[in-house]
């Protein structure tokens, strides 16, 4: 799976701190700070559709979009990527760094540790 670009993982981020939301909602949160137009906005949630990253409901007639990508399995995907492919770095990688995140709960920062490390050992199993 590919890992979101900068413009979804606002998205992303907005849907996963504040619940379902509308386009329009979603733009007034993320747009001004992106530069975005709400045509953008919209293009930017269709297109995060279409991959199957948020899902749409009609609450009262109204299109509302939740995040269906998981939190921690996505930003420990980001992690792993930075770490492995952009920094080339070996060895377990510490999720602790991410402790004064207030995107993440211990819990969250536990199940992270998990996910970056588990994925790091099956790489090493496969050498």
């Amino acid at each position: 799976m590919s890992q979101p670009n900068s413009s979804e993982l606002a998205v992303l981020k907005h849907l996963w701190s504040a619940g379902p939301q509308s386009a329009r909602e979603v733009h007034d949160a993320v747009g001004p700070g992106q530069g975005w137009k709400a045509s953008t906005t919209r293009t930017v949630i269709a297109r995060m559709e279409e991959k199957g990253w948020v899902g749409r409901q009609d609450v009262h007639g109204m299109a509302v979009y939740s995040a269906l990508l998981d939190r921690t399995a996505t930003l420990g995907g980001l992690v792993r990527h930075l770490a492995r492919q952009i920094l080339d770095m070996d060895g377990p990688l510490p999720a602790a760094l991410f402790a004064e995140s207030p995107h993440l709960s211990d819990a969250e920062l536990d199940e992270l540790d998990a996910i970056i490390n588990a994925a790091e050992g099956r790489t090493e199993d496969k050498a």
